[in-house]
């Protein structure tokens, strides 16, 4: 089945170019219409809530820097983009819901691999792949050493 709509998942790292490039080269393949989806975990969500300050300029300011480097991002690839979208909240359930919401049918997303199965299942690509509706393709990232 050819995919139709492709959602990479972009944590914005250097390595994260690597990710974007296989997305991109599969958008070409299939003809597909990529999207790219950036989540800032919320500092109260990081934290379960507990954080006694004010972080509102905090979040701000990570939302100014993520859309300077989704931004960046997205010029630097080879293909049309279909949607850049920031969000908030759990990495896992925004992929999930923007997956759902704008009907892709692969998800897109980096995996470092380091050591084993064990390392694996506890990582975001393993959290993304339970419950996503649609295929998900974790792509090995290779650190810039």
């Amino acid at each position: 089945m050819p995919y139709k709509n492709i959602l990479l998942a972009a944590d914005l790292t250097e390595e994260n170019l690597q990710v974007a490039e296989k997305a991109v080269r599969l958008s070409k393949t299939y003809q597909a219409k990529l999207t790219i989806l950036h989540v800032i975990e919320s500092l109260n969500y990081a934290y379960g809530g507990d954080v006694p300050i004010d972080i509102t300029d905090i979040q701000q300011q990570l939302q100014a820097a993520a859309k300077e480097k989704m931004d960046a991002l997205s010029a630097q690839l080879d293909c049309e983009i279909k949607d850049a979208i920031l969000t908030q909240g759990g990495i896992e359930s925004e992929l999930h819901r923007v997956a759902k919401e704008q009907d892709i049918d692969l998800i897109v997303v980096g995996s470092h691999g380091r050591h084993g199965l064990a390392l694996l299942l506890g990582s975001t690509a393993n959290g993304v792949l339970h419950g996503a509706p649609c295929d998900v393709l974790a792509v090995r990232v290779h650190d810039n050493d």
